[in-house]
């Protein structure tokens, strides 16, 4: 046996261990992405209307997509400031909508990923842009930019809605809400915790839900103005 021949069986082990770390990496990854595709496994998504009357008058929708739940929590606050004007507020995740005949004005909201909105929002306002140009119609971001309101962020958070109003044109909102949300590293898919950590971005609670309900409130009587259909 020449000395090549004997040099080839420890090749093939190190073209082994190559393709099985290769694979093992790829693995690793396509987990990761497609984590960061969903919500985690358990997680709680607020749905409710206010108050328990489908037939109340002046009924706001409020659709959100959410894939860690705390942009829930800001639909809630806006449901709450909004019946506390008089007004029936539902709350429902995006895919859960499926006719807007019963309402009189929307709210529609998400969390952002890779700088835009979740893409089933984005796929709801581009398939019901007839619908909600003939109502009162307002956009909302739950994102961690806001944690600090200043103009630049502001900025740079209304550019995130880009796609949206490229995608719907027929729509102009009546107010767009800016809101910071929440980071949970519990809840969030491995890819998604390492980009925040990679970014010096913390753990904490950045919601301030008195400043969401003042905005739901300011929006109110848009809503509150426009006739019932039919």
């Amino acid at each position: 046996m020449n000395g090549q021949d004997e040099k080839q069986p420890g090749m093939d082990r190190r073209r082994f261990l190559m393709v099985s770390c290769g694979a093992t990496l790829a693995l690793v990854l396509h987990r990761g992405i497609a984590g960061a595709s969903g919500g985690q496994a358990g997680q709680a998504f607020v749905e409710s209307i206010c108050p328990q009357d489908e037939k109340a008058a002046n009924r706001v929708l409020i659709a959100y997509a959410s894939r860690c739940g705390s942009t829930g929590s800001i639909a809630q606050a806006m449901a709450e400031a909004l019946c506390a004007k008089g007004a029936s507020a539902e709350v429902r995740l995006v895919q859960n909508v499926k006719d807007l005949s019963p309402y009189q004005a929307v709210i529609v909201g998400s969390a952002i990923r890779a700088g835009k909105w979740l893409s089933e929002a984005t796929a709801f306002v581009k398939s019901n842009q007839d619908s909600l140009s003939g109502l009162p119609t307002a956009y909302f971001v739950a994102c961690l930019t806001m944690r600090e309101d200043t103009p630049e962020n502001r900025a740079k958070v209304l550019a995130y809605l880009d796609p949206v109003r490229k995608g719907a044109p027929k729509i102009t909102p009546v107010a767009v809400g800016l809101f910071p949300g929440v980071v949970d590293f519990s809840k969030l898919s491995f890819m998604n915790k390492t980009v925040l950590e990679a970014k010096g971005i913390s753990e904490g609670d950045y919601r301030n839900l008195p400043a969401v309900k003042g905005w739901a409130s300011e929006v109110a009587p848009a809503f509150m103005a426009a006739r019932p259909r039919g």
